[in-house]
């Protein structure tokens, strides 16, 4: 009779993800685990610890989702979910799933409307995506007033979803190069983690390449044709003294302060994230 403790279905698993390619396969491997069981990593953990014995049915269910995860579709579209921050989203096809390293870029905005003078500080996040950073900044910053567009029709639904009930933020299905002219002049804040690979750049991981939205990842010939957008429109939305927060890929930081600084922005700096890669690029309206 074949051993059906959650070890030895995890395990099994971990090597064919390993196989497969995928960069942490036990983590995946244990939180497929835990989608299946109903419990948090932790709580597999302990499981596998003690030898309990997994039913048949949930092992096969598991098998089923490996082999999902070791043809490279995300995980986060196996499960449904994202964690950001505090918070769970939900993700799926036609939406960009949110990276860890955008939880530290979003701080930023977070700091500014925390900082803000103003009683009800506003903060527009342009291409929100599945909601992330706007949601991020409307519950971390409750007096806030937060502001969010997103113009695909695939990933607006996602925001729509993960964004309902948040009564501080207003979300619309609009370009951002022409979204909320009624707040010209008024946002403490404007943030964005636009597409910025260039065109000629595919990704090399398959769960980017073949899962992520091409309207998410590409910006022009040297990715840089929304943050121009961006620049541009940011200056009519911020207040004097307002921040402006871009993420970008670590080798873009010089050429996007160049950008801002031509267009009249002040102070613009690049940040690093945790890994010590250029991850965002900050300036203020003069």
């Amino acid at each position: 009779m074949p051993d059906l403790t959650l070890a030895s279905a995890v395990h099994a698993a971990a090597r064919q993800l390993a196989d497969a390619g995928v960069s942490d396969p036990l983590v995946d491997a244990e939180l497929l685990a835990g989608h299946v069981l109903g419990l948090r990593r932790g709580e597999v953990q302990a499981v596998i610890i003690r030898g309990d014995a997994v039913e048949e049915a949930d092992a096969d269910s598991l098998r089923a989702l490996v082999t999902r995860r070791a043809g490279r579709e995300p995980l986060q579209h196996i499960t449904g979910t994202a964690p950001f921050r505090h918070l769970e989203l939900a993700v799926g096809p036609g939406v960009f799933v949110p990276r860890p390293e955008t939880e530290t870029v979003v701080q930023y905005a977070i700091d500014a409307l925390l900082g803000s003078a103003l009683p009800a500080p506003i903060g527009i996040d342009l291409g929100t995506g599945s909601g992330a950073i706007a949601l991020a900044m409307a519950t971390e910053v409750p007096h806030a007033r937060v502001f969010a567009t997103e113009l695909s029709p695939d990933a607006y639904p996602w925001a729509v979803r993960n964004t309902a009930g948040v009564d501080n933020l207003t979300l619309v299905n609009e370009d951002l190069a022409h979204a909320f002219p009624e707040l010209d002049g008024t946002a403490s804040v404007v943030i964005s983690n636009p597409p910025y690979v260039p065109d000629a750049a595919v990704p090399r991981d398959p769960e980017v390449r073949l899962f992520d939205p091409s309207m998410a990842l590409y910006g022009g010939e040297d990715g840089l044709d929304v943050v121009r957008v961006l620049s541009v429109r940011a200056l009519e939305l911020l207040h004097t003294g307002g921040l402006l927060v871009i993420e970008h890929g670590e080798l873009q930081g010089e050429e996007i302060r160049s950008i801002l600084t031509r267009d009249g922005w002040r102070a613009a700096a690049t940040h690093r994230d945790l890994t010590l890669r250029d991850r965002a690029t900050t300036a203020l309206r003069p």
